[in-house]
């Protein structure tokens, strides 16, 4: 049985420009590594999602050997290894390095690529778009110039479903019916179109020339939307460097139909699994790579998905669920996440994982998303419709709607046994 995980709606909403940055990005890498409450943290980019089966037991191995044991999916389908020893360092980078995971050190922060993570599986896509993933990153890794991105700057691959075309990339290539590619900057309403031939270096020609624009402007802009110019000025510089590199092209409107993200269950002849707060145990993990053929694919919605499997698909599904993945549609977790909370972040007011985890049972089929936070910055928020449950200075939760076109409605929560009380006060 099918169903479109209902987190995944992350739709693209307007964003403040010209946000100014008093200092360069910090996002941690697999080399620039962050001390938390917990441990030490490594973010590992993983573009695509894509990972083979021996990439994905180096990963398990390094978090079983060094941190505490789990991989922590991101909401860009990357992973994050927490609690590792201060000094593991030099043997984390030998162990990624070995299993091929880090190609370039000089820009192992700036491999952001989300894509269409059933393209090729399900036959839904317009056309696939692994080339695309490979022609990228090699072209990304290759760059002098894209060393200066940020850590945070995020590429887009849709095949054409429009599942992450909307998750608000700073580049966004989309393919199209008549085999060419919508390339469209930031949330920007414009868009150009170019040779689906041409797109994978449309791309990098438009990250490039956002770096030029930022060094220009003398400013620390982490993301198109952040930039002091208008995003149309942006899209018209892109158009004359790829005049100049030979690219045709021209200026459309940008299609904005999105799609909900993979579907859970048995999709063509792999399978579709969602992680519970994106939180993979050394045994969730070993089950995953034990039933993969060939690769996995790390999700932007705390999902895996495997597009062959060694056994019918009755089997894996069964041996997945067994391990606490989510392979039911019906489950309340498709419509639950949080941040780490405590005691990882020294941020966090509260337990938050904890606290969503208690409530889950009160998690009605047709509610809006909720995302826990244990603070306002809220880190890792889907895009798209959902209420946000952050911890409040005091105790306890303030809840709030976030509804594309409605104003904000509010509510306070004490304890999360109340939920459906507070929900209900929100949304009747």
């Amino acid at each position: 049985m099918l169903a479109a995980m209902s987190t995944a709606a992350r739709r693209s909403s307007p964003q403040a420009t010209g946000v100014p940055r008093v200092r360069a990005d910090a996002c941690p890498g697999s080399l620039r590594l962050h001390a938390a409450d917990d441990g030490t943290l490594a973010r590992i980019r993983v573009p695509g999602g894509v990972l083979t089966v021996r990439q994905a037991e180096a990963l398990g191995e390094a978090a079983e050997r060094l941190g505490d044991g789990e991989l922590h999916l991101t909401s860009r389908g990357n992973v994050q290894l927490r609690g590792l020893r201060g000094e593991c360092g030099g043997e984390l980078t030998q162990l990624l390095d070995t299993a091929g995971l880090s190609p370039s050190p000089a820009h192992e922060r700036v491999r952001n690529i989300v894509a269409s993570p059933l393209s090729g599986v399900d036959g839904r896509g317009v056309r696939e778009v692994r080339p695309w993933l490979t022609d990228l990153d090699a072209a990304l890794c290759a760059s002098e110039t894209a060393q200066a991105l940020s850590g945070r700057f995020l590429f887009a691959l849709d095949d054409g479903r429009g599942d992450v075309a909307g998750l608000g990339a700073d580049v966004t290539v989309r393919a199209t019916e008549d085999d060419s590619a919508q390339l469209a900057l930031g949330t920007g309403p414009e868009a150009l179109r170019l040779s689906a031939e041409d797109a994978a270096r449309g791309s990098l020609l438009a990250a490039e020339t956002f770096v030029e624009a930022v060094q220009a402007s003398g400013t620390h802009a982490w993301r198109v939307d952040e930039l002091s110019c208008q995003r149309g000025e942006l899209l018209q510089m892109v158009s004359h460097r790829l005049r100049a590199e030979g690219i045709a092209h021209g200026r459309r409107t940008r299609d904005t139909a999105h799609a909900d993200g993979p579907l859970i269950g048995a999709v063509g002849n792999g399978l579709s699994v969602h992680v519970p707060l994106g939180r993979l145990s050394a045994l969730r993990w070993r089950e995953l790579t034990r039933v993969a053929v060939g690769e996995l694919r790390l999700t932007p919605w705390s999902g895996v998905v495997l597009p062959a499997t060694r056994a019918d698909a009755d089997e894996p599904l069964a041996r997945l669920a067994a391990v606490g993945l989510v392979t039911d549609p019906g489950s309340p977790w498709l419509r639950v996440g949080a941040c780490i909370g405590r005691p990882g972040c020294a941020k966090s007011r509260a337990d938050v994982q904890s606290d969503a985890t208690a409530a889950l049972g009160t998690v009605g089929p047709n509610d809006l998303p909720l995302y826990w936070s244990g603070c306002e910055r809220r880190c890792g928020r889907p895009r798209g419709d959902r209420i946000d449950v952050v911890a409040a200075p005091a105790g306890g939760y303030r809840l709030s709607t976030a509804v594309r076109g409605q104003h904000p409605r509010t509510a306070d929560l004490d304890d999360p046994s109340r939920l459906p009380a507070a929900l209900a006060a929100i949304t009747s």
